[in-house]
């Protein structure tokens, strides 16, 4: 990600794809995901569910720069399944996301070509009908300032649309606020020029 791009795509709810050939059957299935537990639950429902598969080759790439990933080719020919799996998942420029190729074997060997045709297709046959968000990358503050200057910054909030996780107003007044990665400097700006308020960065 380079340092100009503070957005990402996800998928929005799961979806699934089939490609055939030669008897073979490979069943794709995509999710959105959060985190590696959350992967390793889902690819352990997926082999009890279709325990008599021969093969659950995957692919995951997680976080907004895309920088933790990985592919699985589960017994097929090295390069074969999770790299094709891979390979589609990025050229939707997508991330937050598993790909999970189920294959039931028809009797007919397919080849490398073959075999990496058939992932791909599969996976791409379930990504056609996802619904792709788009995503910023977010940075959060907490605002501590005291009751004379609420007016003032909740009218930056509101003027430049800020989003308020959470307020607490004691003796004192806390909000926390979610700004887009690329407005967070100017954010942090506006704030520290009203007398009063302390930023705190999280």
């Amino acid at each position: 990600m380079d340092l100009f791009t503070d957005t990402y795509r996800i998928i929005e709810s799961p979806v699934e794809g089939l490609f055939k050939d030669r008897g073979s059957k490979f069943i794709a299935k995509i999710y959105p995901t959060e985190n590696e537990n959350d992967i390793k639950e889902v690819l352990e429902n997926l082999r009890s569910e279709y325990y008599d598969a021969r093969h659950h080759c995957y692919a995951y790439i997680l976080g907004p720069d895309k920088s933790n990933w990985r592919a699985n080719d589960d017994g097929e020919p090295s390069g074969s399944a999770g790299k094709p799996i891979y390979g589609q998942l990025l050229s939707y420029d997508l991330t937050n996301i598993l790909a999970v190729v189920i294959r039931y074997f028809g009797g007919t060997k397919l080849g490398i070509p073959g075999l990496i045709n058939a992932y791909r297709e599969a996976v791409k046959d379930a990504l056609s009908q996802a619904t792709i968000l788009e995503k910023t990358v977010n940075e959060t503050f907490l605002l501590k300032f005291d009751y004379p200057v609420m007016d003032l910054v909740m009218r930056t909030i509101k003027e430049k649309n800020y989003s308020i996780i959470s307020t607490k107003f004691e003796m004192s007044c806390e909000i926390r606020i979610e700004v887009r990665k690329a407005e967070s400097t100017e954010a942090f700006e506006y704030f520290k020029g009203i007398y009063g308020v302390e930023i705190v960065g999280e």
